[in-house]
């Protein structure tokens, strides 16, 4: 009978061991496989968003998943020209990108109005209400999906200028050369300006030379971090917008080669991140600016309010042929002038309370 019993023993011993290298081996193998992807962002190594949100989003997204995600970083034009990074990631060159939301404004109209309608807010918060609350994100994921990609704001913040020479009065715009991209280019144009569009590896050299007497790239982090206020001694105000100037691009294929619960990891990372890098640029840029007056000698020059009331007045006209594109472009100008048309004061107070601790 004790025979009888170990020989079950051993069979049943036998049957685990059988049972663990069928089966949990391949499963402990596809846990630790590792993606490996690539990324580019339209940031030069300089500017200051590279280590801030790129190399960050990068290190964050590592560490979230245990490794098993691991994506190779590249900054602008190292691996396809910034102009291509929308093409590049639809087709499949690589998997992720950082762009300017001003640059697929042809391939996705609703760029226009991510990219910062002229004048559309006053406040960080505000924007990022329009976005998260009022469900404008949900439109554009709806615009890019159509392009088989996955859409998420980098952050918003203020896009606003540094001149060569002051601008004191709306007037003082016209005949002014200016770096500018996407739908502000569009307006600046209609306000006298000759705005033309310069990759950021270019406007440097342009400001120096006196191509251009004036560009905007982000606002205050963004200049200084680009070298403008070594040219630039002038900062205005108030923003040209606030908007999601930088968006994070993902092919829809390569996310969804991923396991589903990294996919899941990979888009709360994305949110998270969106919300910590606004609150983060908002400090930031408050502590740069008085930095650069007090080291560099740069004049801060707030407009007054009868002339951000002609800015504004033209900004309309703009807003109107950004509407008559698309139906989904008439859709968000409708959602911003519903925003505006509302007090949503507390609600943003209450927002920008919450992320910004």
């Amino acid at each position: 009978m004790r025979g009888k019993y170990l020989f079950i023993g051993a069979l049943v011993l036998v049957l685990a061991c059988f049972a663990t290298l069928n089966f949990s081996a391949p499963a402990a193998e596809a846990a630790e496989k590792v993606y490996k992807w690539k990324m580019q962002t339209h940031w030069p190594a300089s500017s200051s968003s590279y280590a801030a949100s790129a190399q960050v989003l990068v290190k964050t997204l590592k560490e979230n998943t245990n490794g098993r995600l691991d994506i190779e970083l590249f900054p602008a034009d190292a691996l396809v020209p910034s102009k291509e990074l929308f093409n590049s990631v639809k087709r499949g060159m690589v998997e992720i990108v950082v762009t300017s939301s001003a640059y697929p404004r042809d391939q996705v109209p609703l760029m226009d109005v991510a990219s910062g309608l002229p004048m559309n807010f006053k406040d960080t918060w505000e924007c990022a209400y329009f976005h998260k609350v009022m469900g404008f994100d949900d439109l554009v994921q709806e615009a890019f999906a159509k392009h088989g990609l996955y859409y998420s704001p980098d952050k918003v913040y203020p896009t606003e200028l540094s001149l060569r020479k002051p601008v004191r009065k709306f007037e003082d715009f016209k005949g002014m050369k200016l770096r500018s991209s996407g739908i502000l280019q569009v307006y600046l144009t209609s306000i006298g300006a000759a705005a033309m569009m310069l990759p950021g590896s270019e406007i440097y050299a342009a400001l120096t030379s006196g191509v251009v007497e004036g560009a905007h790239w982000g606002a205050v982090q963004g200049s200084n971090s680009m070298g403008f206020y070594e040219v630039n001694k002038y900062h205005l105000h108030p923003a040209l917008n606030v908007a999601s100037t930088d968006i994070v691009l993902i092919n829809q294929k390569a996310m969804g080669s991923l396991p589903a619960d990294l996919q899941d990891i990979v888009k709360k990372t994305l949110d998270e991140h969106f919300w910590a890098r606004t609150a983060e640029y908002e400090v930031l840029e408050a502590q740069t600016l008085a930095k650069v007056q007090k080291e560099k000698g740069v004049e801060l020059i707030q407009l007054p309010e009868e002339d951000i009331k002609k800015m504004q007045a033209a900004a309309m006209n703009v807003w109107e042929d950004v509407a008559k594109r698309t139906p989904e472009n008439a859709k968000a100008v409708q959602l911003l002038k519903e925003f505006h048309s509302s007090d949503k004061t507390a609600e943003v107070r209450k927002l920008k309370e919450t992320y910004a601790k």
